[in-house]
């Protein structure tokens, strides 16, 4: 798996590294998560950890995007796609959207698990806090 190049908070470059066991101090079955800067940081954790910090982490980021009001792209009905996240409070996934002359149905994913179809003119303006 890649190196992932991030910063500390003096600046200093960082590589966190991700590599299923065995690996490091990992054992088979496991995830080693390491980071690298000034000193080295190790963890291990198990895939259900594993799955709970990658949800933590992109609801975090989904948190910080939503801070950032003014940088939100807006598009028409007709040009989403699947992926795009939706702007507002809670995070609403493009899961499918289809075309049907003048109108757009798009199918929608919330965080929760819920699904659901909208119809909607294709030239109707979307505000988006993420692109796919």
């Amino acid at each position: 798996m890649p190196d992932i190049r991030m910063h500390t908070p003096d600046d200093s470059p960082a590589l966190v590294e991700v590599a299923t066991g065995p690996a490091g101090d990992a054992e088979a079955g496991q995830i080693h998560i390491g980071a690298r800067s000034s000193a080295y940081v190790s963890l291990v954790a198990t895939p259900t950890q594993a799955r709970e910090l990658a949800a933590a982490l992109v609801r975090a980021a989904d948190d910080a995007e939503a801070q950032v009001k003014d940088t939100f792209p807006t598009v028409r009905a007709g040009e989403l796609r699947r992926g795009d996240v939706r702007t507002g409070e809670r995070t609403i996934t493009v899961e499918r959207v289809r075309s049907d002359g003048d109108t757009v149905h798009v199918t929608w994913a919330s965080d929760a698990g819920r699904h659901w179809t909208q119809s909607y003119a294709a030239d109707t303006e979307i505000g988006l806090r993420r692109r796919a």
